[in-house]
């Protein structure tokens, strides 16, 4: 039975494409208090720690009451950054959360969670939702997931998978195309591991982390939730997470 969970939003302000996007403004709140409110509204609870090697991303949480941790700069990933606290912050269970995913809905998070308590030989999980349009199927921005019967992931790709190998077939419309939504719940043994593994062939070719814990015999359990979500990776995704967030809003009050 999980005792303690611990959620993580990585946090960094160097960035080749957006340079400083944790503290880029979204309808007049810095990206990180978005993501980091939408973590406080899970069913589950869990304590919420922003990790940052940046003092300027240090003095935002603060301003919002956010705990926070301060990393080395020269950790190369998320998951480095998660490893680091795991070794000084004990949980059971670490979750997560990219820190440009403003919209990422909080019962996405919660069935994460679910999803390694329901499978006790599950390492990782992670969610996945419906990808209907033609266009993310075969877009290379798009991670796809192909699972199991048992809801376990097969493989992750940037290629449109399963491949249909007769177009005008249908199959695109039956729901088979699942979007892989990036955000992690690790078995802190399994955050250790995996952060201690060389990266993979095809980790390195896909360009997609996870890769490494399958290559390496891990299990990673995929729910799938029914929303999808919109994370920030230029500026000009800004607009269209604010255009998101109203149409939430407008939803929500009525």
């Amino acid at each position: 039975m999980m005792k303690q969970i611990l959620t993580v939003i990585p946090a960094r302000y160097a960035s080749t494409r957006f340079p400083g996007k944790p503290l880029a403004m979204i309808a007049g709140k810095s990206m990180i208090q978005r993501v980091w409110e939408r973590c406080g509204e899970t069913a589950q609870r869990t304590r919420v720690l922003i990790a940052t090697d940046d003092e300027r991303i240090r003095a935002e949480a603060q301003r919002f009451d956010a705990e926070v941790i301060m990393t080395p700069d020269n950790l190369q990933s998320g998951t480095e950054r998660i490893a680091w606290v795991a070794e000084r912050v004990k949980a059971d269970v670490y979750v997560n959360v990219q820190g440009d995913e403003p919209l990422l809905p909080p019962a996405t998070i919660d069935a994460a969670i679910a999803a390694l308590h329901a499978h006790p030989e599950a390492d990782i999980a992670t969610a996945s939702c419906p990808l209907p349009d033609p266009q993310g199927i075969s877009s290379p921005n798009t991670v796809k997931v192909v699972t199991d019967a048992a809801g376990f992931a097969l493989y992750f790709s940037r290629a449109a998978i399963p491949h249909a190998r007769e177009a005008g077939n249908g199959i695109a419309g039956t729901g088979v195309y699942r979007k892989h939504v990036g955000l992690y719940v690790y078995r802190r043994s399994a955050l250790l591991q995996f952060a201690s593994l060389p990266p993979s062939m095809l980790e390195q070719v896909e360009q997609l982390e996870q890769l490494r814990a399958l290559e390496h015999g891990m299990r990673i359990a995929v729910a799938e939730v029914s929303a999808d979500s919109q994370a920030v990776d230029v500026p000009e995704d800004i607009e269209r997470v604010e255009r998101l967030l109203r149409d939430e809003t407008e939803r929500t009050s009525n």
